[in-house]
């Protein structure tokens, strides 16, 4: 099976981000801004930990605005790059499979909202599946009143339940994966279920990760406040 450093990682980086206007009236959301950098940036400072340094950005909205970053910046990141851009919206699914041609091995899939710092040496797909989803527990979006013989004894602020787990929306997926990705659609509402279905889809929990999607002001409010102390040991900063 294939390390972490050898494999390549693809970037859903087309989405509108309309909760997030006007910041992406103009960029892509993963060019949106979060403690001075943007998603994708903290995205590459993060995988580089594992020696993962070649890329693929599959590109729609705004898509110029990402490319010129991504050229200018690569040398300085030290990674390789190309681009697949999609004339109109596919899906998650439909983009993925564009790549079809230039993957013969493993390969990672990120969402261009998320930010992270989850182990992907430890994201790996089992014999006899076709792909492993990273898992990370439930974060609360309310504070929890913790109450002991009807009297009200702590706030609890926006715990973590351990006991539920949410798709972090990064893949290890294996080629086989093409043969189950639509021409146009999405890969959680058609592909994940097919693979649960035939027990071909891994779960692979993280626990203890720091993770965040951005998706509101307050996800990106919440994450600059975060960021610098999550990656403060990466040697890019």
């Amino acid at each position: 099976m294939p390390t972490a450093s050898s494999l390549k990682a693809v970037i859903l980086a087309g989405g509108y981000g309309k909760r997030l206007r006007p910041l992406t009236d103009e960029r892509p959301k993963p060019m949106v801004e979060v403690g001075g950098r943007p998603i994708v940036e903290w995205q590459i400072l993060w995988l580089k930990r594992f020696g993962i340094k070649s890329f693929i950005f599959l590109t729609g909205y705004k898509r110029e605005v990402l490319i010129d970053w991504v050229s200018r910046n690569a040398e300085r990141l030290g990674i390789s790059y190309m681009f697949l851009t999609e004339n109109e919206p596919l899906g998650t699914g439909g983009a993925v499979k564009r790549i079809r041609d230039f993957i013969n091995e493993d390969f990672l899939v990120l969402n261009g909202d998320v930010i992270t710092d989850l182990n992907v040496e430890k994201l790996r797909v089992k014999d006899g599946e076709v792909a492993a989803l990273a898992l990370v527990p439930l974060r609360s979006p309310y504070g929890i009143v913790y109450i002991e013989d009807g009297k009200v004894k702590a706030f609890i602020e926006k715990p973590v339940l351990k006991e539920y787990w949410i798709n972090a929306g990064v893949y290890r997926f294996t080629p086989k994966i093409f043969e189950y990705l639509p021409d146009k659609g999405d890969i959680e509402r058609t592909t994940f279920p097919t693979l649960a279905q035939r027990g071909l889809l891994g779960g692979v929990q993280f626990a203890e990760a720091y993770w965040r999607s951005i998706d509101t002001m307050k996800d990106l409010e919440e994450a600059s406040n975060e960021v610098l102390e999550v990656f403060k040991n990466s040697p890019s900063l």
